[in-house]
């Protein structure tokens, strides 16, 4: 039969809620939003009169959608050029999902949606619908078709392989002032030419990623320690000509926040040409991971075309 109006309407209730689980899942935005537009077909073709929970029906749905994605781009990490990393999303994105309690920010947070692509598909399942979205053992035991206990299980070691990774890291909270003011004292470094001042703001044990996926030039490997990364960022500050030519003209540089963490956004004629997050603890910051990917910056420009965001930050000699 098909949809009526209320069933539609049932259906876009629940959209926000599906594109967060299924981006904190995949760690893509557009993959996400495909996803969630697969399982609408899906609930499209379904008999719904018959369907007793639809939030339940729905959920069990995308995730199996995104479980059937993540087994696929396993295969698909193995061909990818240099680093991968997840899309990241701007402060107010409604993909970023719940954020009442730290829970639910860490779940989302650059740095974990990075950790989790260490972990199985079923791992990343189970702590993203119990940390990200309260979801109790038995409704995830029926969501993934396994036994209560299996569920409980598997969040154990989901946990505890995270905080394995995170190695006692604990990620400091900010607000939106605090992040402006740790990107702007990074910048400051940054821009600087010398190494001391982007040391001082490093963890002897910092580590620097970029992806770009083949299409933007970007090292295979991390740079670690903090004078190796502190002389990459002095190198990848300082202006040349080909740098120009690479961005297109002129970057303009901005502090904002994406997943919760300081985030330094360059952009060029309008277009979003770079996102760098800065994860920071209290002994400073301890890894700055930079989305240079095009493909994965989409989102970010539209929804950058679309805001506020003041005026940029002051690039000398750009």
């Amino acid at each position: 039969m098909p949809l009526t109006m209320t069933d539609v309407d049932r259906f876009e209730a629940a959209r926000p809620r599906l594109e967060a689980i299924a981006y904190r899942m995949l760690g893509s935005a557009g993959e996400a939003e495909d996803l969630v537009q697969e399982t609408y077909l899906r609930w499209q073709g379904a008999d719904v009169e018959r369907i007793e929970v639809p939030e339940a029906w729905l959920t069990k749905v995308l995730t199996n959608l995104c479980l059937n994605q993540l087994a696929s781009a396993r295969a698909r990490r193995e061909t990818y050029v240099g680093q991968w990393l997840p899309e990241p999303l701007l402060e107010g994105d409604p993909m970023l999902g719940p954020a009442d309690t730290a829970e639910q920010r860490e779940s989302v947070s650059y740095a974990v949606l990075t950790l989790m692509e260490r972990l199985s598909p079923n791992e990343r399942a189970v702590y993203v619908l119990k940390e990200a979205f309260a979801y109790g053992h038995r409704e995830i035991a029926e969501i993934l078709e396994i036994s209560e206990a299996a569920s409980q299980q598997t969040f154990s070691r989901a946990r505890k392989r995270l905080a394995e990774e995170k190695a006692g890291k604990t990620r400091t909270e900010i607000d939106k002032a605090a992040a402006k003011r740790i990107v702007e004292e990074f910048l400051v470094a940054a821009t600087s030419g010398r190494t001391e001042p982007l040391v001082k703001l490093l963890t002897s044990d910092a580590i620097a990623i970029g992806d770009g996926g083949g299409k933007v030039p970007a090292k295979a490997t991390p740079f670690e320690g903090a004078l190796a990364v502190a002389t990459f960022l002095r190198g990848m500050f300082k202006p040349a000509d080909s740098k120009r030519r690479l961005l297109g003209g002129a970057p303009q540089a901005y502090a904002t926040a994406a997943n919760g963490s300081p985030a330094l956004v360059i952009v060029v004629e309008g277009r979003v040409f770079g996102v760098m997050c800065l994860e920071r603890t209290e002994e400073g910051i301890v890894a700055v991971r930079s989305q240079v990917n095009p493909d994965k910056l989409e989102r970010v420009t539209e929804a950058w075309a679309a805001s506020e965001h003041g005026e940029p930050l002051v690039l000398e000699a750009w």
